[in-house]
């Protein structure tokens, strides 16, 4: 009995390990196969977001009202600024206050999630090293993050556009909208956190990449306020066509730029494929460098 049960392990255990090797050779670095191991390991994509999300505002002050000061306080200063003092000039009947929350709220979440998703290996690099599990869902939970506080932001959205009396069923389109931006985010994200391994440059090249992102997206600024010269140039940053229809939803009587948004959706899937096939081919090397 003893060495039919030997006998019984070993088979299985080879035939196991004969799996994993079948597995890990028949793996390939594509948007279905990412999909399918996030999905296999939801429970954990949902409570390393949960994780970071309650821990987020621990230990201060003001706590989860940070979610509503930041992009209302920078609207005011942007309003201030660029609506009265430069006078830069807003079209289509957009209020000034609706036209900088509008752009700001989609743009702090790009900004938070290039952060955190960029340093989401780096930062849990114990927990990489101490459990086994697919790590992309790292940066993936870490793009969900920021979700939260551009939620609470789009209810103040829809507040402010209810007092100025330009509240529509088009602010509904924010939800595929959003899920858009997670993905460009997550894209982007998840090509920044697998360089930052390797290279530690990264985690301080992100804020000033953010920065000068900033000003090549019509956030402060509408795109018809760019010359036709470099208006070209503008519209290939895929952020560009996310903010134009972000804002697109807030007045009735604007129009979708379908030709910019279809562009941003091509460039989505593009770094998408891009960011994860150049992840999982240097996924088996985390755990040795980070």
């Amino acid at each position: 009995m003893a060495e039919v049960r030997s006998s019984t392990m070993a088979s299985s255990s080879s035939a196991v390990s004969v799996s994993a090797v079948e597995y890990a050779s028949s793996s390939t670095p594509t948007l279905l196969e990412a999909a399918r191991e996030l999905w296999a390991y939801r429970e954990l994509f949902f409570f390393l977001a949960w994780r970071d999300i309650t821990i987020r505002y621990r230990q201060t002050i003001l706590g989860a009202a940070w979610a509503v000061l930041q992009p209302l306080i920078t609207m005011v200063v942007f309003t201030f600024l660029f609506g009265m003092v430069f006078k830069v000039p807003i079209t289509a009947g957009i209020p000034a206050p609706i036209f900088y929350l509008s752009g700001l709220l989609p743009w702090l979440y790009f900004a938070a999630t290039l952060t955190a998703a960029g340093n989401s290996l780096v930062g849990n690099g114990e927990l990489i090293k101490k459990v086994y599990f697919p790590r992309l869902v790292l940066p993936a939970s870490a793009a969900l993050v920021a979700m939260a506080d551009m939620a609470i932001g789009a209810v103040i959205l829809a507040l402010m556009m209810g007092f100025y009396g330009v509240l529509s069923w088009r602010l509904l389109l924010w939800v595929p909208l959003a899920v858009l931006l997670w993905m460009f985010s997550f894209g982007v994200g998840v090509l920044l956190s697998a360089v930052n391994v390797k290279y530690r440059d990264v985690k301080h090249a992100i804020p000033f990449l953010v920065q000068i992102w900033l000003f090549l997206t019509p956030v402060i600024y509408p795109m018809n306020a760019i010359p036709p010269r470099f208006a070209w140039l503008i519209a290939l940053n895929p952020m560009s066509g996310i903010i134009e229809a972000f804002r697109a939803t807030t007045v009735p009587s604007q129009v979708f730029d379908w030709s910019s948004l279809l562009l941003t959706i091509v460039a989505t899937l593009m770094i998408l494929i891009v960011g994860v096939a150049y992840f999982r081919t240097q996924e088996d090397y985390f755990t040795d460098i980070v």
